[in-house]
């Protein structure tokens, strides 16, 4: 095993977390963790890394064993991009430096045999480690991982997002002997998210992650385990045979349940009996007052089994559509948008109808999100036109919900402020949402992502809403909570319009999608996984075009004037040849290195006479 953790017992607030938690991880394992949000998957991984302490338990962990979990990252530094992620390679970075000062020493003759010779085991080892494969495995990653244009930027200036996947490349290119992944298609599109997919399943590591994305879980993992009321239960499978296997579970346990509850009932109807056939006797029977007693022994020894739930308790939500709109509710004509020299939408064309399913898919930065905005008249076209049909009642939910809103301000009154409803009342309506008790009077500011989202949907719920607009609403969501979602979204009356990198929330929700690419949208009938290949065509296409521009700019090298050298020229020519050979001889080794150091000595001979001779002339 690689990791062990053994009878775990951990308190957080006063509240038991881990009573006796086991968990095992062995060498190539791929395996998903899953939980409801606060069932503490994060606060396993960081008893991984050590980074919080345990109140009873016992952590096993290999030794030399190095662990990749993607944790808090530095707001500051005035690192690039690249020089964040070339950091990853502080061992192959320090052979290097070594190597330049061997270079240098190479130069004294008195040294130069010694130099020489720990320059070659030197070298052989960074070539072992794969060093002079470092830029392409930096640029593998930041191609995969789309975050090429940060490359050159400050650390500094990016977005908490950008920082996350900077992190993530950065992980990837430690390759660790563990990985533990918290999220890790979070402020990926669905191009990276399917890069990293085929990373995970060639990974010769072991990989543990969180994840709500059920695609991906189903794609990267072999093995669920399931974090729930302080224990874990493992699957063999992806996360769809998880789903089967854990039914299947439930329904033997619930049969279990009712066996051992009806063998309960006939054992004290026994007991009673028993009591009552005593008493009648004349006199009173001892035996059967023993055998009564004896009986409600064993029943008070019996190992009770507690009820399974079958269906635990998610949020209560259906969203009606209050009002009907016209056969028209979006229409979009030549839409244009730009941000300064940056032009994002070219003659967009976008036609919505009543009761329509619509997806919106493409990279980050293409375009989506704005159109979203557009179409909801928050921003104006550069040109063209947006038409929004009569009786919309828009219900819109971005990326972030509750921005907008006051942070001191109280979960409750922010409720109340949007639903005319007593006090009573809006309590009554939050519990339906997973709100209890006193979590009603929390601040928007101590609310998590999945809180808020759950907040804004509980106001959708009561607002009589006909036309939906999401973006990214399964971010901050558990599993329990977008099926609910998904239902929801089924059952609902109006018309649907939406951007997601989740393809299962995809496939599940929208029967029209279209692609953003280059600024134009291409509108296909189909769910995401019906309409994929249209996409990849269009993506092929624009690298091909992309390709073809770099070569027809390429300038072409003017052929040089040939004529006599001179003296001067000659020398310069030498030494700029012995500049490059410099070159090579670092990165060569064995018999190689022997015959380029000869080279080198005949062209210094060269140099040598040419000098001789402009001195003569001179």
């Amino acid at each position: 095993m690689l990791i062990t953790l053994k009878n775990i017992y951990k308190i957080i607030g006063g509240d038991e977390l881990f009573e006796s938690l086991n968990f095992e991880l062995k060498p190539g394992q791929k395996t998903g963790l899953v939980g409801r949000n606060g069932s503490g998957k994060s606060t396993l991984f960081r008893i991984l890394t050590k980074e919080e302490p345990v109140d009873g338990g016992d952590i096993f962990i290999q030794k030399g064993l190095t662990i990749g979990y993607l944790k808090q990252i530095p707001e500051e530094g005035s690192q690039t991009g690249y020089e964040y992620l070339q950091s990853a390679f502080d061992s192959l970075l320090k052979m290097l430096q070594d190597m330049k000062q061997l270079e240098a020493a190479m130069v004294d003759p008195e040294q130069m045999d010694a130099a020489l010779k720990k320059y070659g085991e030197l070298q052989e080892c960074f070539t072992r480690e794969g060093g002079y494969e470092m830029d392409a495995l930096i640029d593998q990653v930041a191609n995969g991982l789309q975050i090429k244009p940060l490359l050159n930027q400050s650390f500094a200036d990016f977005s908490g997002g950008e920082k996350t996947k900077l992190g993530l490349a950065k992980i990837l290119l430690e390759k660790p002997d563990v990985l533990l992944l918290d999220e890790p298609t979070n402020h990926l599109d669905l191009q990276a998210i399917e890069w990293l997919e085929r990373y995970i399943q060639q990974y010769n590591g072991a990989v543990c992650m969180v994840s709500h994305d059920r695609s991906f879980l189903d794609h990267t993992v072999t093995e669920i385990m399931e974090l729930e009321s302080g224990e874990i239960d493992c699957f063999q499978g992806n996360y769809s045979s998880y789903e089967k296997q854990k039914e299947e579970k439930l329904i033997a346990e619930f049969h279990q349940y009712q066996e051992q509850q009806k063998k309960i009932k006939k054992m004290k109807e026994a007991i009673k009996r028993l009591r009552q056939w005593a008493n009648e006797a004349n006199p009173p029977n001892p035996k059967l007052f023993k055998k009564a007693k004896s009986m409600e022994k064993a029943l008070a020894r019996m190992e009770k089994m507690d009820k399974p739930v079958i269906d635990p308790k998610t949020m209560n939500l259906s969203l009606d559509a209050s009002s009907r709109t016209g056969k028209d509710v979006l229409v979009a004509e030549g839409v244009t948008k730009s941000y300064g020299s940056r032009m994002i939408l070219s003659g967009v064309d976008v036609h919505i109808r009543y009761k329509e399913r619509l997806a919106l898919v493409g990279g980050n930065g293409c375009g989506k999100s704005t159109l979203l905005r557009l179409l909801l008249a928050q921003e104006a076209p550069d040109s063209g036109v947006v038409k929004i049909g009569p009786s919309v009642e828009f219900g819109y939910l971005p990326q972030n919900p509750l921005q907008e809103a006051d942070p001191d301000q109280r979960m409750i009154d922010y409720f109340r402020t949007h639903i005319r409803v007593t006090e009573g009342e809006a309590r009554h309506q939050l519990a339906a949402f997973m709100f209890y008790g006193y979590d009603v009077f929390k601040k928007i500011s101590h609310l998590s992502g999945g809180e808020r989202m759950r907040l804004k949907l509980a106001v959708f719920m009561h607002q009589g809403i006909n036309v939906l607009v999401l973006d990214e609403p399964t971010n901050h969501l558990d599993i329990e909570s977008q099926e609910v979602l998904e239902e929801a979204i089924r059952g609902f009356e109006g018309t649907v319009v939406g951007v997601s990198h989740d393809r299962y929330f995809l496939n599940q929700c929208f029967t029209h999608t279209s692609y953003m690419v280059k600024g134009k949208l291409h509108r296909y009938i189909g769910t995401y996984n019906e309409t994929r290949h249209h996409w990849d065509k269009w993506l092929e296409q624009e690298q091909r075009e992309l390709e073809y521009e770099k070569a027809s700019t390429k300038e072409k090298p003017t052929p040089p004037i040939q004529k006599e050298k001179t003296t001067e020229e000659q020398i310069e020519s030498l030494e700029t040849q012995l500049s490059e050979l410099n070159k090579e001889i670092q990165a060569a080794k064995g018999m190689e290195l022997e015959g380029l150091h000869q080279q080198k000595e005949r062209l210094a001979q060269q140099v040598e006479q040419l000098y001789e001779e402009w001195m003569d002339k001179s």
